[in-house]
């Protein structure tokens, strides 16, 4: 019998997973020929892209801004990103093992250990490593959304 989700650390990585998971679920399914695809729509971003983005965030706010480590990021080069399903997909251990190691490190109250970027400084998300984490689910949730609405997009174009 399951047991109930409760705010701890296993629960907070349980949920991260799943978003994870969607999203891989996502990228496979639409395969290399529809993965860089973008839909019709101003602004809207291929599945390769989001989940760029995704792992890109991820490892930094999780590595860096809460850690305290350096992870090079080029925030701009995420979204336009393409390529192979397989080599993404690969990618994703890492931002997972990033947010596990911002978790096992513990200390949810206290501050971060790297730089906030100025416009999160005196927001609930700068003030703890908390809000760095909870931060990092808030977009991935997001992002799992804006990539099931653009695989339905897609799927329903090529079909």
């Amino acid at each position: 019998m399951a047991t109930a989700l409760e705010l701890s650390p296993e629960g907070f990585l349980f949920m991260v997973d799943r978003a994870f998971d969607g999203m891989v679920r996502i990228l496979n399914a639409l395969g290399d020929d529809l993965v860089n695809e973008r839909p019709d729509l101003e602004g809207a971003n291929s599945p390769f892209g989001i989940v760029t983005h995704c792992v890109g965030l991820t490892r930094w706010w999780s590595d860096e801004v809460a850690g305290g480590g350096k992870v090079p990021r080029d925030r701009e080069a995420e979204f336009p990103a393409t390529g192979k399903v397989a080599d993404l997909v690969a990618e994703v251990p890492a931002a997972r093992r990033a947010v596990a190691d911002a978790v096992a490190a513990g200390d949810w109250a206290g501050k971060n250990r790297g730089a906030v970027p100025p416009a999160f400084a005196d927001t609930p998300i700068g003030a703890t490593r908390g809000g760095v984490l909870l931060h990092v689910y808030e977009e991935l949730a997001q992002h799992l959304g804006q990539l099931e609405i653009t695989r339905d997009i897609l799927l329903a174009r090529s079909a």
